[in-house]
């Protein structure tokens, strides 16, 4: 006999050795507005299938937390992917990327994706769940497993499997059909009830339930600007033939890692060169007066604001840059959460009034006494700091809340440029599994917090739905009225960050909640081949975040 601690009810029972995590959820009695799709075992996410040989602690989850959603939508993909290669044997989904609330993936059959198309895979997905079909899991050497994908013309996962290291592969299977997937996935295509499978662009968006309503879907959000990011970066993955992480891993195992650094700076700084160059031209034309940069948590706002003005200096302009953090109001009048914490990313963090008049006056030509916040103290402190615009300086203004327009609600729109900066990742681990939107920041702000002694990886992790919550809120909205938006996901990333993050979150202990998103991020970090960051130039994004950067932060 084993006893299972169940959290959700803070009791334990006894149950014999081999139950399923299934079984046991029947004997506990706990409020369940909507499916318990998988469970934390001892803080690590396991499907409902799991059994348990000894004594666990167990959290079962439905779809309002975050390993829940990543189990539904996993299962999604591969219900998608099957009713695709059933409809059209021969053809490949690819799921390229979250966006407009959905996931946006490709039907590569040799002809346009047509309207007709997407029904006749809806109907069979369709088919599929109202015959509850299971998936079942599969543990197999790895050399076996790389044999079926390659059988079945899959070398997208060939050679993610190739590049693991990984002695033992677990993979499923839904109606005999195999597939991989890093994570869970729910128990049955009956689990799948709310979804929705439209055409977008030239491929089709596989619509989600809310979040916080999971019997509807999301609401659809048009991201004309975002798309076309994600499009253009695509178009240069295909030129240097990487199209999934297996692609770059193989091409750092041949020593081509110093020039897929070199190419993605080289991209970046292109992109940086052309904005330069816009906001020139919009200033000469008169217009222009007041440039402000936004994104969300560790996108790389301060370093792309500071090469930024490099460019437009070599344009002959005079940048003077101004932080919406200078003007942050004291610590005790900061807004908090109902739990008594404060909220740092809430719009009344900054004294708005303040800093507008204070815009308005540097573009009518006055000297301004600015503010300098004092993160020690949590004061907002004047120490003899002063701006002044003349003829010949642009006005950056960097923070999270740049893009509000209730931040320069007295400015008129034509004397503003805005540029949003996000990372738009363009690779994925395989055709089936995207890489989560918001990793790679998440990433970067654990090293970054550790190498400053600002927080442990424990402590970041734990912050860090705050954070998502907020730039929800705050930031995302005015994405789209941006400018320009600025892709600062960098193309062997993962592979850089690994090198540093591994250590870091091998510290998060393991009977803490935060040590689940440790654990599943240490696995993700595994699938990518180490780099080392030694050709990472200093003036590069990524020294913001793993050290070494020649800028001054």
């Amino acid at each position: 006999m084993l006893r299972i601690y169940c959290k959700n009810t803070g009791t334990s029972l006894e149950f014999q050795e081999g139950v399923t995590l299934a079984e046991a959820l029947t004997c506990f009695e706990f409020d369940r507005p909507c499916d318990i799709l998988c469970a934390k075992v001892n803080n690590v996410t396991q499907g409902l299938k799991y059994r348990a040989f000894n004594s666990r602690d167990v959290e079962f989850l439905d779809y309002r937390s975050y390993a829940g959603r990543s189990a539904y939508c996993r299962s999604l993909c591969f219900l998608l992917s099957k009713a695709a290669h059933d409809t059209f044997p021969g053809s490949k989904i690819k799921m390229r990327r979250p966006i407009s609330k959905g996931y946006y993936c490709e039907l590569c059959k040799g002809s346009p994706v047509t309207p007709e198309d997407v029904e006749r895979i809806k109907s069979r997905m369709k088919e599929i769940v109202e015959g509850n079909a299971p998936f079942k899991r599969v543990e197999v050497r790895n050399e076996e497993a790389i044999r079926i994908f390659s059988s079945l013309g899959y070398d997208d996962k060939v050679k993610l499997l190739e590049t693991s290291g990984q002695p033992y592969i677990r993979y499923h299977t839904l109606e005999g059909s195999p597939d991989y997937y890093y994570d869970a996935l729910v128990p049955s295509a009956g689990y799948l009830k709310v979804w929705e499978l439209s055409p977008y662009e030239d491929g089709m968006l596989l619509r989600v339930p809310d979040r916080h309503a999971p019997d509807r879907l999301t609401p659809f959000e048009p991201q004309p600007k975002t798309f076309e990011v994600f499009r253009e970066n695509m178009r240069w993955n295909a030129i240097m033939h990487l199209d999934n992480v297996g692609d770059v891993n193989h091409a750092c195992e041949k020593g081509h890692a110093g020039e897929l650094i070199q190419v993605a700076e080289a991209l970046q700084e292109k992109k940086i060169v052309k904005i330069a160059e816009e906001i020139e031209e919009r200033y000469r034309n008169g217009s222009l007066r007041l440039v402000l940069i936004t994104g969300p948590s560790s996108s790389g706002k301060t370093t792309v604001t500071k090469r930024l003005s490099t460019q437009l200096m070599a344009c002959g302009l005079r940048p003077v840059s101004v932080s919406t953090d200078d003007y942050f109001v004291n610590r005790l009048d900061t807004p908090r959460f109902p739990d008594g914490s404060f909220d740092f990313d809430n719009f009344d963090t900054v004294d708005h009034d303040a800093m507008q008049e204070d815009l308005l006056k540097l573009l009518n030509g006055e000297e301004v006494s600015v503010p300098e916040y004092n993160f020690v103290t949590g004061l907002r402190e004047f120490n003899g700091k002063t701006l002044k615009v003349d003829d010949g300086t642009v006005l950056l203004v960097e923070g999270i809340h740049a893009l509000n327009p209730a931040l320069t609600a007295k400015i008129p729109d034509e004397a503003k440029y805005k540029i949003f900066i996000n990372t738009i990742i363009s690779i994925s681990l395989d055709d089936h599994n995207c890489i989560p939107t918001s990793d790679n920041r998440l990433l970067r702000r654990i090293v970054r917090d550790f190498n400053k002694g600002a927080f442990t990886a424990r402590e970041t992790i734990s912050n860090w739905p705050n954070v998502r919550r907020a730039e929800v809120k705050w930031i995302y909205p005015f994405q789209e009225t941006a400018d320009v938006l600025f892709n600062s996901a960098y193309l062997v990333e993962f592979a850089v960050i690994r090198v540093h993050a591994e250590q870091i979150l091998s510290t998060v202990p393991r009977n803490c909640p935060e040590y689940s998103e440790a654990n599943r991020l240490l696995k993700f970090l595994s699938y990518f081949t180490p780099v080392s960051d030694r050709e990472i130039p200093p003036t590069s994004l990524l020294r913001e975040f793993v050290g070494g950067s020649s800028f001054k932060y």
